[in-house]
């Protein structure tokens, strides 16, 4: 992965990581929880927002471990892990928000590509070429 890769990779996280802050301190703070509806949107936020900062440290990991990687899939762990943090975290926010239910059709989704991220970040480790630095 070239160096602009990675420094593009490295802001993706960063904004991922931030907007995980944000939710996770509306969910702490911003809810009214006296009502059954309150309490589980806050589980749904939070549940999303800590999914949603694992994924962005993965990322962030990747980026740097860029030139012990297999490059190809590396970038493919960053993209579904990518895709997985607006997925599934995303219909949970949604769900909490009031969003149409359907939304929760989608997290699985997600699940499915942070699952298949973590797959290929095995692959981009075990299948790196050339000499290997220490």
């Amino acid at each position: 992965m070239s160096s602009a890769g990675a420094k593009g990779w490295i802001a993706v996280a960063a904004v991922s990581a931030a907007v995980s802050v944000v939710v996770g301190a509306f969910a702490a703070h911003g809810l009214d929880l006296s009502s059954e509806a309150g309490r589980k949107a806050r589980d749904w936020l939070q549940t999303g927002s800590q999914y949603q900062m694992v994924h962005a440290l993965a990322m962030l990991a990747v980026a740097a471990l860029s030139g012990r990687l297999g490059g190809r899939l590396a970038v493919a762990a960053q993209a579904l892990f990518l895709l997985g943090s607006i997925l599934f975290p995303g219909a949970l926010y949604s769900l909490a928000f009031g969003g149409p239910r359907w939304f929760g059709a989608v997290a699985p989704i997600g699940g499915l590509a942070l699952i298949a991220g973590w797959v290929s970040l095995a692959l981009a480790a075990l299948v790196k070429s050339g000499p290997q630095r220490a």
